[in-house]
């Protein structure tokens, strides 16, 4: 039987000894909890805030993340896309996400300030109307995504083939062009 966690705050709580109960978790906070290696599969999140959490290598499969905010988390090795894709969304503010995937997720006005993304897959993503704040995207992987009114402004260490992405009205810095232009093997000064 589903249970039901409504407005609870769990503080210091590590899940790697015992994970956290099958449930729907609403409007809970989670402060410097540890779910490292942890099974969150089915569990729903749902208007949530994890703050100072380590979340790295934690299994995702068909769990729901609609509304959920991610603030100072680790969360590195994330297979993003085994979460369940409907309404999924988040916000993440200086969080560190390497080697995490977010292949064909729906990603509309998701917005990511100050973390850093390296090694991050968006293959198939949509990213319309995303903002990446300040966020360092070295070795990011952006194939057939959808970039459209995205802002990158501010982002660096991208590097994003106009021709294999959808990029119509994103954002850029002027230094970011080599980014852009990579693939032609050119010098921009």
């Amino acid at each position: 039987m589903e249970k039901y966690f409504i407005d609870t705050t769990y503080k210091n709580v590590d899940y790697t000894l015992s994970a956290p109960a099958f449930g729907e978790y609403e409007g809970c906070t989670f402060q410097n909890c540890n779910f490292s290696n942890s099974n969150l599969g089915k569990i729903s999140f749902i208007d949530c805030v994890f703050n100072h959490c380590n979340i790295s290598n934690a299994q995702l499969a068909e769990a729901i993340i609609r509304d959920v905010q991610f603030n100072h988390c680790k969360m590195m090795g994330l297979h993003f896309e085994t979460c369940s894709d409907f309404l999924f969304s988040a916000s993440f503010t200086q969080c560190t996400l390497n080697l995490s995937s977010f292949y064909k997720l729906k990603m509309k006005n998701t917005a990511f300030n100050d973390c850093t993304l390296h090694e991050i897959d968006f293959t198939d993503t949509d990213l319309t109307g995303a903002s990446f704040t300040n966020c360092d995207l070295k070795g990011a992987t952006f194939d057939n995504t959808l970039l459209e009114k995205a802002d990158l402004s501010t982002a660096y260490n991208y590097i994003i083939d106009p021709d294999r992405n959808k990029i119509k009205k994103a954002k850029f810095s002027k230094d970011g062009l080599p980014g852009l232009l990579m693939k032609y093997n050119i010098v921009v000064r």
